[in-house]
């Protein structure tokens, strides 16, 4: 369960440049006052699980900031700093670092010149950690985190993000050990095999991101077909509204770091 089990998480505010976030189509400009609403749901249900949760100050510098889970990934024996394959969120990374080395007896980093991988693009499962190749990560960043997180036990599988998609978990989240929330476009690759797989309904594919959090599987609002899926197949369900990080691609898994350290 450690890859749904945790103690801590670390979120970062929304900032005011946050208009600026990058984004592949514009559906209009994010509002930060529902921003922030939304954003102070989301670390209350996370809290409600029993979690200690870090919220770090926005910085105005790094509109993306919101989506802290693009700087790291974090395992319990340690954590790895990545480097993100936007040029703008590169500076991210170097900010995180230091609240991860306040948490963790080891913080490993992404330093290859030529390497990019961001969080978005890692699902970490009981059985291995499975990395989508995308616009935001490359084989040299994968075959890095592969290196990076070998002594510890953890086989890296390498998998493609569909074409037009930002990141691999755009499509994708773990719900239990043996079970993954996807569109079918995804799942239709044959990366799940061995999985058990959840369809996201028709329609509601941007719902896919989700996370498993505990005892909660949290999800965005507004997709009630997936909603009646999940809660029919057993899950605890919590919605948090997602309308304006939506807007600058980013989904439940974004706006967190999830982890339960061990020094």
């Amino acid at each position: 369960m450690r890859s749904y089990t945790f103690s801590h998480a670390i979120t970062r505010r929304p900032s005011a440049s946050i208009i600026a976030g990058l984004r592949a189509v514009d559906t209009g400009t994010p509002d930060l006052a529902v921003m922030q609403a939304h954003h102070a749901d989301y670390i209350a249900a996370l809290r409600s699980t029993g979690a200690q949760v870090l919220e770090l100050d926005a910085m105005e510098a790094f509109p993306d900031s919101v989506f802290v889970e693009d700087t790291a990934l974090c395992l319990p024996e340690g954590a790895v700093v990545m480097r993100p394959g936007a040029p703008s969120r590169l500076g991210e990374a170097a900010e995180m670092a230091p609240h991860l080395a306040a948490l963790y007896g080891v913080v490993r980093r992404i330093e290859g010149a030529d390497s990019f991988i961001e969080g978005g693009d890692i699902l970490t499962t009981e059985r291995e950690i499975l990395v989508g190749r995308s616009d935001r990560t490359n084989a040299a960043g994968v075959a890095e985190l592969a290196k990076l997180v070998a002594d510890w036990g953890y086989t890296v599988r390498e998998v493609f993000t569909p074409p037009g998609v930002l990141h691999f978990k755009t499509d994708c989240s773990l719900l239990d050990g043996d079970t993954i929330l996807s569109t079918k476009r995804l799942a239709d690759s044959g990366c799940f095999d061995g999985y058990k797989v959840i369809y996201v309904a028709d329609g509601e594919e941007a719902c896919a991101n989700t996370i498993r959090f505990n005892d909660l599987v949290i999800m965005p609002a507004g997709f009630p077909k997936t909603r009646a899926v999940l809660v029919q197949a057993g899950y605890k369900v919590v919605e948090i509204g997602n309308s304006e990080c939506a807007k600058i691609d980013g989904g439940m898994s974004c706006l967190s770091l999830r982890f339960s350290p061990t020094r």
